[in-house]
């Protein structure tokens, strides 16, 4: 591992547990279409491909239901004023942005979450340099494209800037962006599934990514 002086951060299972707040809004769309609402272990299996994804397999048939669109926009008519119910950072995770902040390190948060909603959190919660989220004119990750515009914004040198999530499409979103990766475990993955994927580094706790950077 080098030492770093940027971070991209990925927000959901990353700095944030979004996970009672996306159920909610799945569950609100299920029910207002009439299927059968879900779990939270089940909405942790469906998260990080986005909404459109997650839609896609907490509906019937999926894309192919032709109630999908409309699912997506209930999610989303009840996620905007919904996002901050239950959502917090993870224990630490403010203390450690804080103190690379002070240490002069760049950070972005580049999410699959639609973009309203990254920039709200972020506001709410982080404060960092660069807030991105799904638009229709970025590719959502793994694709590197935000990756990209995030690391343009802050003039960033891609060998010493580091990626970190919590999830295989983050592993693979660092490997399409040509970056270091650390995975964290406090997220919506299992250990024992991100090892799966053969991860570079690990972290347990969010004060342990200090010790990686210049």
């Amino acid at each position: 591992m080098r030492q770093y002086d940027t971070i991209i951060w990925d927000l959901d299972g990353t700095l944030l547990n979004t996970l009672e707040d996306l159920k909610n809004a799945v569950n609100y769309s299920c029910e207002k279409l009439g299927y059968a609402t879900h779990s939270l272990e089940e909405i942790r299996t469906f998260v990080g491909n986005g909404v459109k994804r997650l839609m896609e397999l907490s509906i019937p048939d999926g894309r192919n239901n032709p109630n999908y669109d409309l699912s997506y926009d209930y999610f989303n008519e009840y996620y905007i004023d919904h996002s901050l119910d239950n959502t917090k950072p993870y224990e630490g995770v403010t203390d450690t942005i804080n103190k690379l902040r002070e240490m002069g390190v760049k950070q972005a948060i580049v999410s699959n979450k639609i973009d309203y909603a990254v920039k709200t959190l972020n506001d709410n919660f982080f404060q960092v340099d660069i807030a991105l989220g799904v638009t229709d004119d970025l590719p959502r990750k793994p694709a590197p494209d935000m990756v990209h515009k995030a690391m343009d914004l802050l003039h960033a040198n891609p060998e010493t800037t580091v990626y970190i999530g919590d999830s295989e499409v983050d592993l693979k979103t660092a490997e399409n962006s040509n970056l270091d990766c650390i995975s964290v475990l406090w997220g919506f993955r299992k250990r024992e599934e991100i090892e799966l994927f053969k991860p570079m580094c690990m972290v347990e706790t969010p004060d342990e990514i200090l010790k990686y950077i210049k």
